[in-house]
């Protein structure tokens, strides 16, 4: 029988929350208090770190299920020296259904989440109806919700799910935000494939 390797006591307290029932107080989060923004599925932690450091005064949550890609964000936020970031390993949709503190998150970054393409798969896509619901429930009032992706169909679904949700306004990408890129997306740019980005302002 294959042995399970327990965490290291540094990562079972920094990559899990207290209590997986009940929404997180920010306070026991962050050390300093400031302006709440998550990434939903963080990957390699390229933009994280990017744009934690060019804010540093916004605490950033970064939300990824696969240890060894936060094991890699953790390093290299310390080796950026970057100390406005905290990170949990659990399910993006987890997060939103039993963490997320309600109207207390000033945006939503999501970048690149796998596009599902399969037919029978698309109910398996994060952006959905539910996922705008949920964002109108944790966001605090004017607060955005940012999309990338580079597959057109997910990207036409995402367009319409926000659409027809009378809470969240279209609005216009800022070009310091589309200037900070992943690492993913810099590889298929630089392929000729191209990045499609949205982004949504909460209304009431």
């Amino acid at each position: 029988m294959a042995r399970i390797r327990a965490l290291p006591p540094q990562y079972t307290k920094r990559f899990h929350p207290e209590d997986y029932f009940k929404p997180l107080k920010w306070e026991n989060v962050f050390a300093v208090k400031h302006p709440v923004e998550i990434e939903l599925g963080a990957g390699d932690g390229s933009f994280l770190i990017k744009y934690a450091s060019k804010y540093p005064e916004i605490n950033l949550l970064g939300i990824e299920r696969l240890l060894g890609r936060i094991r890699k964000i953790d390093r290299d936020t310390h080796r950026a020296g970057v100390g406005n970031i905290q990170l949990f390993r659990i399910e993006a949709g987890y997060f939103l259904k039993y963490l997320a503190p309600g109207r207390s998150i000033r945006a939503v970054h999501v970048y690149f989440p796998d596009p599902w393409p399969k037919i029978r798969h698309h109910k398996k896509r994060l952006i959905n109806e539910d996922f705008v619901k949920k964002c109108a429930g944790i966001l605090e009032p004017g607060g955005m919700v940012h999309l990338r992706t580079d597959h057109p169909h997910y990207f036409d679904q995402m367009l319409d799910v926000f659409g027809r949700n009378e809470c969240f306004e279209k609005s216009i990408p800022s070009e310091s935000l589309t200037a900070i890129k992943t690492d993913f997306e810099n590889h298929f740019n630089d392929q000729g494939i191209q990045t499609q980005y949205a982004s949504y302002q909460l209304q009431k």
